[in-house]
């Protein structure tokens, strides 16, 4: 799991500029399964503490981050209320690297090109910590949810079907 080798990243040097405590944990990447479900396994912890982060589009504030439980599903509907719009979608796959600066498996809410409003789901507040990636494959910080949500300015919504 975490180790000496951990790469220390954009994210991990925001939190460290910040005072926020965190653990950086490694875990090994599988191009052909970068679900955060599979990291979740590979860390031994449960799915519900790992937050993978989604980047989309509300026609209020334009590109925002949505950061949810590993097994959800993000409501565009809730995502789209939390922001105050009227719509919101995912950006294609395609844009999330040009506008954040991170790959597919490895987008942090945390040190992306620009600083995007953040939502985290409600149920992040149930953990006293949870993981988020450090924008690198297989790299996952642990940290408390109102630790990450003071360092990225993010709110907390319901974003999630059902």
């Amino acid at each position: 799991m975490a180790h000496d080798k951990t790469p220390k990243t954009n994210a991990a040097r925001l939190l460290d500029r910040l005072g926020i405590a965190y653990t950086l944990h490694q875990v090994e990447v599988d191009e052909s399964d970068l679900s955060a479900t599979t990291v979740a396994a590979r860390l031994g912890v449960e799915p519900v503490r790992v937050f993978k982060t989604l980047v989309a589009r509300a026609d209020g504030p334009g590109v925002v981050m949505a950061c949810i439980p590993a097994p959800a599903e993000l409501s565009p509907k809730a995502l789209a209320a939390a922001s105050g719009s009227r719509h919101a979608a995912m950006v294609p796959l395609a844009e999330v690297r040009p506008l954040t600066g991170y790959v597919r498996g490895g987008c942090s809410p945390l040190g992306a090109k620009k600083a995007y409003p953040v939502f985290l789901d409600e149920s992040a507040r149930m953990w006293e910590r949870i993981f988020v990636s450090a924008g690198l494959r297989g790299v996952q910080l642990e940290l408390a949810p109102q630790d990450l949500a003071r360092a990225c300015g993010a709110v907390f919504a319901d974003l999630t079907r059902g």
